[in-house]
């Protein structure tokens, strides 16, 4: 049974034992862990576009020196109606969340990929509302606030790549980071993520659906159902292993 580990980039993230999963993909600086713990490159990885834009994206882009992943998602944001005054004033950060600047960016801290792919927001959000079959709670909650560059890996994983087992660790429906401390957590005077609520729907549905998603996490087998891969938790320690977040 092949597997794909879904690493998220939160602090002390609870890791499989090596022999459950057979490559990994990432969410935007989780190459970091990835790299830290001595795992392999990642077969993708999904950034999203507004991490060159602010303060706690360029702090995530800059661990990244001299990482790399086989394929590289960019994950826009989506299209929002701006009056003109609005337009004018934030036309440098809605320059900064384009394709080619994050290019820049990973290019100027010797971050490789193989291979780039650009998509609309649209096509992600349709994928997703595919998988959870246009489930009306799903949607809802979608509605709010999009799912997160981790629920986004997964979903291209059950929808595009070959795996017959998938497993989620580093996730903690927080702002926390592996590699440094939030700014945002200060500025919003909260830690708790904004995506929280939606990729817990997102998550639980497609575990119930599939049956073939999996945890490591307790906080994500908690609030979100995801069933927890059974013994197969790896301790806290050097690199190559870690406790549950």
């Amino acid at each position: 049974m092949s597997g794909l580990l879904v690493l998220g980039s939160k602090p002390d993230p609870t890791l499989p034992s090596k022999d459950s999963y057979d490559a990994i993909a990432c969410a935007n600086a989780s190459g970091y862990s990835a790299a830290r713990h001595q795992l392999p490159v990642p077969v993708f990885t999904v950034m999203s576009a507004i991490l060159p834009a602010v303060q706690s994206g360029r702090q995530s882009l800059r661990v990244l020196a001299g990482l790399r992943t086989d394929t590289l998602y960019f994950f826009p944001r989506p299209a929002t109606r701006r009056n003109r005054l609005k337009q004018l004033t934030s036309l440098i950060s809605l320059l900064r969340m384009q394709p080619f600047y994050l290019r820049r960016v990973l290019r100027s801290v010797g971050y490789q990929y193989g291979r780039f792919v650009e998509r609309s927001h649209h096509f992600y959000d349709s994928m997703i509302r595919d998988l959870c079959d246009h489930d009306p709670a799903v949607v809802e909650q979608i509605q709010r606030k999009q799912p997160s560059t981790g629920v986004t890996a997964l979903a291209i994983g059950l929808a595009e790549q070959q795996f017959d087992r998938f497993i989620l660790s580093g996730f903690s429906f927080e702002l926390t980071h592996a590699y440094a401390d939030n700014p945002e957590i200060a500025q919003r005077k909260s830690k708790i993520s904004r995506h929280a609520e939606t990729d817990i729907a997102v998550m639980g549905y497609l575990a119930g659906k599939f049956g073939n998603v999996f945890t490591t996490e307790a906080t994500v087998n908690e609030r979100a159902g995801v069933p927890l891969l059974v013994g197969a938790a790896e301790t806290e320690g050097e690199p190559g292993s870690a406790s549950e977040d």
